[in-house]
């Protein structure tokens, strides 16, 4: 569970909401929407200039380049021998309420570019995918952990285990304490000369809290202190998401329930004072959810590129059986609120868009809520649901606006939010979402700066033998999805440890 959002207008904490995570080898990989862009080169530069030795955007182009092979383009940006395939949807797959978008948008002055990947501009850009020939997902696990790879006899792999703690003789990593999930099963202590934790921006930093490196040593948990840091499950990050829907009539829907993935999306800048160029995104959704009612509902999925607002997350207890308390703090910088309201209202204003008459149904403002994840759950009462509002929703005819702001948004409407800026803000402050993008909670940084948990190599501060190599590093968030970053950045610290041995 996880807070998002700030307290309410009558200063009650947010309610807390699943954070949902890949809990599977391969992890995030295996479970994401196989989206595979990069980011701004100024991203990666932003991570040099705030002491993260080495991350610079031209020592990380080789390697984003090294991971994949890239099925469109050839050039100097592009890799054609990597694990990771990356292709781009044809026209002939693509949605037709993507391409009603895409026309849409080019009416209202966005160009359409080639390259996600490519040159960093704003535009209208192809989705660049991660999949194979046959249209799967390529998950780590598989690209990386081929058949020869898990056949080498110095290569165990323990599934459905947790991590209890590190292991220490003084302030030297020796291992790890390891176990089955679920309470049963024998407790293992692994012996390591190195030991690099990979667990993820929510459970590396919780880790390390619970192996007794922490800012405050956690006394009420009686955790022995190894060493005080106080960056550690501080900087949290997320790109904080809003979304806008409409009604798919049959001749707008997505015939080809295997593709998963946005189909397309703008890159814009909200041209904020002090803000970077395409510090927002608008993903095109064909397809709001793998259940009947998604198949019928197209959604504009909005995020902030370039957030401001920092979050931090601390122990429960210190047993790995419960998750640490998780506080995104998502809008607790203004600059953030407002440009997710601006957001909000370019995709009001593209789903209203006189060009669309005719052929999408009502647009209406949607969020992952704890009722939306609760309805889209499997059992045979949330399937006869959404069976029945699927029907309920082709057949409605003239009562289907009434219907969808009676059911889905319980009586939320597009033009109120428009119209009153109160209304507006309360509903992005209650509805703010993330988008599986946790980072930065083990920050790599300068020794001589206290918030840095890691230098540029992943190395724990004030401990020997320890590393981090997972999203936590991350100085600052990127614009982009964070799976291929984290990616490269396995290949880059992969390659620095082999420069030590």
């Amino acid at each position: 569970m996880a807070r998002f959002g700030q307290a309410n207008k009558h200063g009650s904490p947010a309610e807390p909401r699943r954070y949902e995570q890949g809990r599977i080898l391969g992890g995030g990989s295996a479970v994401n929407a196989l989206v595979a862009n990069r980011g701004a080169p100024g991203d990666y530069d932003e991570w040099s200039e705030h002491g993260a030795e080495g991350w610079s955007w031209e020592s990380v182009l080789p390697y984003f380049r090294k991971l994949e092979t890239d099925h469109d383009f050839a050039d100097d940006y592009h890799g054609q021998d990597g694990p990771v395939p990356i292709r781009r949807i044809t026209q002939a797959k693509m949605s037709p309420f993507v391409k009603l978008l895409c026309s849409t948008l080019n009416t209202r002055g966005y160009q359409s570019k080639t390259d996600q990947n490519g040159f960093w501009e704003d535009g209208i850009f192809l989705g660049a995918i991660a999949k194979d020939d046959k249209g799967h997902r390529v998950p780590t696990s598989s690209v990386y952990l081929r058949d020869e790879v898990r056949a080498r006899p110095n290569l165990q792999i323990m599934t459905n285990h947790l991590a209890d703690r590190i292991i220490f003789d003084e302030t030297r990593a020796t291992g790890a304490v390891v176990r089955p999930a679920g309470g049963s099963g024998k407790t293992q202590t692994i012996q390591a000369n190195q030991t690099i934790l990979s667990c993820g921006a929510i459970h590396s930093p919780a880790l390390l809290m619970r192996s007794g490196i922490s800012p405050t040593g956690h006394p009420e948990f009686d955790i022995p202190v190894v060493a005080r840091l106080a960056g550690v499950g501080r900087n949290l990050m997320e790109h904080p998401s809003t979304a806008v829907s409409t009604y798919l009539p049959p001749p707008l829907r997505q015939t080809d329930l295997e593709e998963h993935h946005d189909h397309a999306i703008l890159r814009f800048s909200s041209g904020l004072a002090g803000t970077p160029e395409g510090d927002m995104h608008l993903a095109m959704i064909a397809r709001s959810g793998w259940h009947s009612v998604g198949q019928r509902i197209g959604t504009l999925f909005i995020w902030l590129n370039k957030p401001y607002s920092r979050g931090k997350l601390s122990l429960a207890s210190p047993s790995a059986d419960d998750e640490p308390i998780v506080d995104f703090n998502l809008l607790s910088d203004e600059r953030d609120l407002e440009r997710l309201k601006q957001a909000f209202l370019l995709g009001a204003e593209i789903l209203t868009d006189p060009l669309l008459d005719g052929h999408c149904g009502p647009a209406f403002p949607t969020s992952y809520s704890p009722r939306a994840i609760k309805v889209a759950g499997p059992g045979l009462f949330n399937q006869v649901q959404r069976g029945l509002l699927a029907a309920m929703l082709d057949y409605a005819g003239p009562t289907r606006s009434w219907m969808i702001h009676s059911v889905i948004t319980l009586g939320l409407e597009i033009r109120n939010l428009v119209k009153d800026d109160t209304a507006l803000t309360e509903f992005i402050q209650a509805s703010v979402g993330g988008v599986w993008h946790a980072s930065g909670t083990c920050r790599m940084g300068a020794r001589d700066n206290p918030d840095a948990v890691t230098d540029g190599a992943g190395r724990v501060y004030k401990v020997e033998g320890l590393r981090v190599c997972d999203a936590s590093l991350m100085p600052t968030i990127p614009r982009a999805n964070t799976n291929t970053p984290t990616i490269m950045m396995a290949e880059r610290i992969a390659d620095l440890i082999k420069e030590t041995m």
